[in-house]
């Protein structure tokens, strides 16, 4: 498998397509109608077409090409030391309630003779992010997108992310975080490479 059909694979759904805004709109009319709310009042008449656009931007990922994304960006370097991008802050779905969940993510590789330009990095997160997610399964694909863009020594990624379905329903739990991580390589096989990384990103 050559590294564009990896990328592709890894990042999985790609729809090439628009949006179907429309039936989103439509869709939007008949959940207001369903909550007992009347669609034709001042303050909810263009709410169909703002859902619509906003699902466009929040769920951009589903059309974000993985292969345009990196777009070149490799660079061959002789650094083997850690490199880390922290606190990328980030915005999802979840995919059980379709309520957001936010927080940030810590991105760190070792590179084994490339590098990743800076900017992409918070672009991966973004990829993933933009989604219907679960945010086990998006720290996990993070890892691995980078992992077969430019097959580093290493990958660490750790996500701290707050879930409005445990926050605004269910157990009501306003303070409560969740973290996930993923380790490949030296990150899984080596105990003090991982602590530098968690270490560095603590602070």
């Amino acid at each position: 498998m050559d590294c564009n059909s990896e990328l592709s694979h890894i990042a999985g759904l790609f729809c090439d397509n628009e949006m179907d805004t429309e039936t989103i709109e439509k869709s939007t009319l008949e959940t207001l109608k369903a909550i007992g709310e009347d669609p034709r009042r001042e303050g909810l008449q263009k709410t169909p077409a703002r859902v619509a656009k906003a699902y466009s931007e929040i769920l951009s990922g589903y059309r974000t090409d993985p292969v345009a994304l990196i777009n070149g960006a490799l660079f061959e370097v002789e650094y083997d030391e850690m490199v880390i991008v922290k606190d990328i802050e980030f915005y999802s779905l979840c995919e059980h309630h379709m309520l957001p969940f936010f927080g940030h993510a810590h991105v760190a590789y070792i590179p084994h003779g490339k590098v990743i330009g800076l900017s992409k990095i918070p672009r991966i997160v973004d990829l993933f992010a933009r989604r219907l997610q679960v945010q086990e399964r998006m720290t996990q694909q993070i890892a691995d997108f980078i992992q077969a863009s430019i097959n580093p020594a290493g990958v660490g990624v750790v996500i701290e992310g707050q879930h409005l379905c445990s926050m605004m329903r269910g157990v009501h739990k306003q303070e409560a975080k969740m973290t996930t991580s993923a380790m490949l390589g030296v990150f899984r096989e080596n105990l003090e490479t991982r602590m530098e990384f968690l270490n560095r990103i603590s602070g």
